[in-house]
C-alpha cells in the first residue's frame, strides 16, 4: 500500500482511477459503507437526482436548512476548481487537510492484502469521494444531508444509503443517453431509481413522458405521497436584471413571497422544487416563512448565471434543454438596444452540440461568439462546431484554441471598449461545467 501524504497527492490517485468504468453494485457500494460503520444512518437524507437543475436544488435546500440553525452536510458533483467543493459542511468547502484525512481513512480501510485478486474491492473516482464524504459528516455530526446523485439514480453509488426522507426529481432531458436510456421516459426510469418505499417523492412535472414514468415507478415501489411541481404551481411576481420573486400556488408555503438573488430564469424550477422538498421531508415545524425567504435569497451556486467580473456572467448550461433555459434569462438581461453581447461556447464531445449550437444560432442573442476547446481530453474539436454554427445563417464566428486565451483577448477587447462610445459589450460563457471552471480557475490564479 502506497503511502499519501498531502493533498495534492491524495487527488491525483483519484484522478487516476477510472471514473466511469469497474462500477460496482449497490449491494457492493452498501457493503463497503457497513465496513465504515454505516456513516449514512447517523444522518437524515435528502436525495436529489434529475437532468438539469440537481446541483441548484440541493444548494436552495442546504441553504434554507443552514438558516433554520439545521447542521448541513452537502455532496454534489462536480466540481468547478477544486475538489473540495463536492463536500461542504453548513455551507463550506472541507478544507485541503480535511479531504486528506477522510482519504486516507477510506484507503486504509480497503483490502490491500488481498490487492492482487480478481475480486479486490477498490471504489470508483465517484465512489470514493461519496465514501469521504459521508464519513466527514458523520464526524461533523450532521443533522440532514442533502445528496446530489452522480448519474442516473437507480444504480448511482449515492442510491446505497439505506434511508431517505425524501427523494427529488429535476427537470428531465436527454443526457447521458449511452448509460441511462435514448428516451425521456427511459432516463426517468432511472432518475427514480432513487424513490424509497414509504417516503415522499417531489418532482419537476415539465416533461409529460417523463412525469408518467416517474408516477408508475413511484406506484410500483410504493412511495409515499407525491409532489409534482410545474408551471401550475409557480406564481412569477417579478423578473428583473437582478432578483426574481415568486410564490407557490399550492402547499403549506402557498402564500410566501419569494425572492431569489439571481436572474436565472431557470432557477425558479429549483428553487420551487426545494421550497416543496423541504414541506415533503416534514421541516416546516422548523422551518417557518421567515427563515424560507430568507435561506432562499442568501443562497449562491457558483457557476450557474454567475458574475465573476464586472459584466462578465458564466453559465454551466452543457445540453440542449440547459441552452434553452440560458438563452431565457440572457433574453431578460436588459442588454437588448443597450449593449452587444459575445458567447465564449466550448463542448465536451459527448453531448448533443449540434441542437446546442442551433440554439444559439436561431436566438440571435450574440453579436460574435468564440469557439474554444476545453482542456479536459472529452472537449470537442473547435471545427466541429464551426461546421455547426456554418449550417445556422447570420452567426459571426471565431475560433480560439484555448479557453484562456480567447478569454484574455475578449477582455482586453472590452477594456479598450469601454474609452469608445457605445463600444461596450457583455461577455457570456457557456456550453460546460469545464469551462466554468476553467474561466473561474483563471479567474483565480491570474488574480483577474
Amino acid at each position: 500500500m502506497k503511502k499519501i501524504y498531502d493533498f495534492e497527492e491524495a487527488v491525483e490517485y483519484l484522478y487516476d482511477i477510472p471514473r466511469f468504468t469497474s462500477k460496482h453494485t449497490i449491494k457492493e457500494t452498501r457493503e463497503f459503507l457497513e465496513k465504515l460503520g454505516n456513516p449514512d444512518l447517523s444522518m437524515k437524507i435528502i436525495h436529489v437526482a434529475g437532468t438539469n437543475g440537481k446541483g441548484s436544488t440541493c444548494a436552495y435546500l442546504d441553504s434554507v436548512l443552514r438558516e433554520a440553525g439545521i447542521r448541513t452536510g452537502l455532496f454534489t458533483s462536480p466540481h468547478l476548481v477544486d475538489v473540495c467543493e463536492r463536500i461542504k459542511v453548513d455551507g463550506a468547502d472541507i478544507s485541503h487537510d480535511e479531504f486528506l484525512e477522510a482519504f486516507n481513512d477510506i484507503y486504509r480501510r480497503l483490502d490491500w492484502d488481498n490487492s492482487e485478486r480478481p475480486d479486490f474491492y477498490h471504489p470508483t473516482f465517484f465512489e470514493f469521494l461519496f465514501f469521504m464524504a459521508m464519513q466527514i459528516f458523520k464526524k461533523a455530526g450532521v443533522e440532514w444531508c442533502i445528496l446530489e446523485t452522480g448519474l442516473g439514480g437507480l444504480l448511482d453509488a449515492t442510491n446505497s444509503v439505506k434511508t431517505k426522507e425524501a427523494a427529488v426529481i429535476t427537470r428531465i432531458d436527454l443526457d447521458h443517453t449511452e448509460y441511462l436510456g435514448n428516451t425521456k421516459a427511459k432516463i426517468a426510469v432511472q432518475k427514480a431509481g432513487i424513490i424509497a418505499e414509504g417516503k415522499p417523492v417531489v418532482y419537476g412535472d415539465y416533461v409529460p413522458e417523463a412525469s408518467e414514468a416517474i408516477l408508475r415507478e413511484a406506484k410500483r415501489i410504493q412511495s409515499g405521497e407525491l409532489y409534482p411541481v410545474g408551471e401550475q404551481n409557480i406564481k412569477v411576481l417579478l423578473i428583473s436584471p437582478e432578483n426574481i420573486d415568486f410564490s407557490l400556488v399550492d402547499g403549506y408555503y402557498k402564500n410566501v413571497s419569494i425572492c431569489l438573488d439571481t436572474n436565472a430564469v431557470y432557477q425558479l424550477e429549483n428553487a420551487a422544487l426545494a421550497v416543496k422538498a423541504v414541506e415533503a421531508a416534514g421541516l416546516t415545524e422548523r422551518i417557518t416563512p421567515d427563515t424560507l425567504k430568507k435561506g432562499m435569497n442568501k443562497c449562491h451556486w457558483a457557476g450557474r448565471m454567475e458574475e465573476v467580473l464586472p459584466d462578465v456572467f458564466v453559465d454551466g448550461a452543457h445540453n440542449p434543454d440547459g441552452i434553452r433555459a440560458f438563452l431565457e434569462t440572457v433574453k431578460r438581461d436588459g442588454c437588448e438596444g443597450v449593449k452587444p453581447r459575445k458567447l465564449l461556447f466550448g463542448v465536451v464531445s459527448d453531448k448533443d452540440h449540434t441542437k446546442m449550437v442551433a440554439e444559439i444560432a436561431r436566438s440571435g442573442l450574440f453579436s460574435e461568439i468564440v469557439i474554444t476547446r476545453l482542456k479536459t481530453g472529452r472537449g470537442l474539436d473547435p471545427a466541429m462546431l464551426t461546421d455547426d454554427f456554418k449550417d445556422e445563417s447570420g452567426v459571426k464566428i471565431s475560433v480560439s484554441g484555448s479557453a484562456d486565451e480567447a478569454f484574455e483577448k475578449m477582455l482586453a477587447d472590452k477594456r479598450a471598449a469601454r474609452g469608445m462610445h457605445d463600444g461596450d459589450f457583455r461577455i457570456y460563457i457557456a456550453g460546460s461545467l469545464y469551462l466554468v471552471g476553467e474561466i473561474k480557475g483563471k479567474i483565480k490564479n491570474d488574480k483577474l
